[in-house]
């Protein structure tokens, strides 16, 4: 066995035990009350929602989230942004979160740049990934981070170790991914825009 196949096998059989070990530590989790993401905010800062954007049912049999929003926001200075959020009540039944770097090259945009990033926010800063991505002549940024009971993080491996975690002390697995489009020139609107939403975050994806 090769050390990358090696690697690999040891991943691999980490996520498994940890399947197991959250199925038997959530048999009796409850998430706590929350707001429905269709409830966010009419203003978030300068920004105000446009449209909402429809995703096919195929799609959202795939998703399998429990709740979701998917909305373009607007500003006074004719910037956009897409906002997409889909949260998940427990993650023992089937129902987890997927890297949107899964996803993308289904749709036909291919991933040009990662790296993390760190956004200062209130009430916490927000650590994210942050991707340029490109389909024919059309670039876009994609920022995006996993939330989870006031915690952000920018990597699918690391949620996977909190959901565990607290699976074991909180008996609680719910948790959302939280992912901003802009134009790959917006960098700073999104930033922005980001810095708006944090602030209320907690409301629709518990601490």
């Amino acid at each position: 066995m090769t050390p990358l196949q090696h690697r690999v096998a040891l991943l691999c059989a980490i996520l498994l035990t940890g399947i197991v070990i959250v199925r038997a530590a959530a048999a009796n989790e409850e998430a706590p009350p929350r707001d429905a993401l269709s409830n966010l905010p009419a203003h978030l800062g300068t920004w105000t929602p446009s449209d909402d954007i429809e995703i096919d049912e195929e799609s959202l049999k795939v998703l399998n989230a429990d709740d979701y929003v998917n909305r373009t926001y607007v500003r006074p200075s004719t910037s956009s942004v897409d906002l997409f959020i889909a949260y998940y009540g427990s993650q023992r039944q089937g129902g987890t979160m997927h890297s949107p770097l899964n996803c993308l090259p289904a749709t036909g945009w291919q991933p040009l740049s990662e790296e993390d990033m760190s956004i200062d926010a209130a009430p916490t800063p927000v650590s994210a990934r942050r991707v340029v991505i490109q389909k024919g002549l059309n670039r876009q940024l994609v920022i995006y981070w996993y939330q989870s009971h006031g915690r952000s993080v920018a990597s699918e491996y690391s949620s996977k170790v909190h959901l565990v975690l607290d699976s074991i002390r909180q008996h609680r697995s719910d948790a959302a991914i939280v992912r901003v489009v802009s134009p790959v020139d917006g960098e700073a609107a999104a930033i922005d825009f980001i810095r708006s939403l944090q602030p209320v975050l907690h409301r629709f994806i518990p601490n």
